[in-house]
C-alpha cells in the first residue's frame, strides 16, 4: 500500500471517531502523515484542552487508527 492510500485509509478513520469527539464539545484534524507513517493530529476544543487529551489521543484515537491501518507506527498530537 503506498503512502496516498494509507493517508486516505487513516483519513477514513477519523472520520469516524470525529462524532464521539464532537459529542463532548471537541475535534480532530489530520494534520500529516510523515513517510516514516506516523500520524500527526490536531485535537482541538475540548479534546484539546482537556486534562485526559493524551489518554484519548494514544487509547481512543491510535488504536482505532492502527486496528485498521497496522502500518501506522505511531499517532501524535501537535
Amino acid at each position: 500500500m503506498n503512502k496516498e492510500e494509507i493517508y486516505k485509509k487513516v483519513e477514513n478513520v477519523i472520520q469516524q471517531i470525529r462524532p464521539y469527539l464532537q459529542d463532548d464539545g471537541g475535534d480532530i484534524d489530520l494534520i500529516e502523515l510523515t513517510d516514516d507513517l506516523v500520524v500527526k493530529v490536531k485535537l482541538q476544543g475540548a479534546c484539546g484542552m482537556c486534562p485526559y487529551s493524551l489518554m484519548t489521543l494514544k487509547n481512543g484515537v491510535e488504536e482505532a487508527i492502527k486496528k485498521e491501518v497496522p502500518e501506522i507506527k505511531e499517532v501524535v498530537g501537535v
